[in-house]
């Protein structure tokens, strides 16, 4: 491509997103260069926007652009169910599955000494706080299903269950291995439907 600083620049940044590489970044440094002015301008106030208004929900750690999120807020969403993810982005799958009815907890991780991950640096507090007024019935943990997830899993249960305090886990159907982010709807929703207890 042209060697202009400018165009380098924009191309080092686009590399740093995920799934970007090279090629990719090129397309993308192509297209913005190409489209009208007005085009290229919304997209840098959209990330811009995003990055000044949103921040993380005070009640389930989701994004959220006032105190609390949409789906903490809503008064027709079972509160005493909870179903508790790995990371924000992991909320929009089981959402689009239609089945689940409850709200959120995002640890932001899974449990990996490996890495240096423990308990203190998850969300894992916040989540027992939730739980110590004794509404919340059920506890579904939603982590992937890998070693970290599962390890994460069990944890978690073993800190919920003493509460009385129904902890459960999808059922089948999400490959061993894989995200959640990229489990199809009907594989996701019917995983959720037929969760088992741990």
């Amino acid at each position: 491509m042209n060697s202009a600083p400018s165009i380098q620049k924009l191309l080092d940044e686009l590399e740093r997103l995920p799934g970007v590489g090279p090629k990719s970044a090129q397309r993308i440094a192509y297209y913005i260069l190409n489209t009208e002015s007005d085009k290229a301008v919304r997209l840098a106030d959209a990330i811009r926007e995003v990055k000044q208004t949103v921040h993380f929900c005070s009640i389930c750690f989701n994004y959220a652009e006032d105190d609390t999120c949409t789906i903490c807020d809503s008064l027709n969403r079972d509160h005493s169910v909870i179903c508790v993810v790995a990371e924000p982005k992991d909320i929009a799958p089981i959402e689009r599955t239609g089945v689940f009815e409850g709200v959120y907890h995002v640890l932001h991780g899974e449990l990996s000494p490996m890495e240096g991950i423990g308990p203190e640096e998850l969300k894992v507090q916040e989540l027992m706080r939730r739980l110590a007024n004794g509404d919340v019935q059920e506890v579904i943990i939603a982590t992937n299903p890998d070693v970290e997830g599962e390890t994460t899993a069990a944890y978690i249960a073993r800190m919920v269950k003493p509460l009385g305090v129904k902890v459960t886990r999808p059922a089948s159907g999400l490959p061993v291995g894989g995200d959640l982010e990229y489990a199809d709807e009907v594989t996701l929703g019917r995983a959720m439907e037929g969760r088992l207890e741990l």
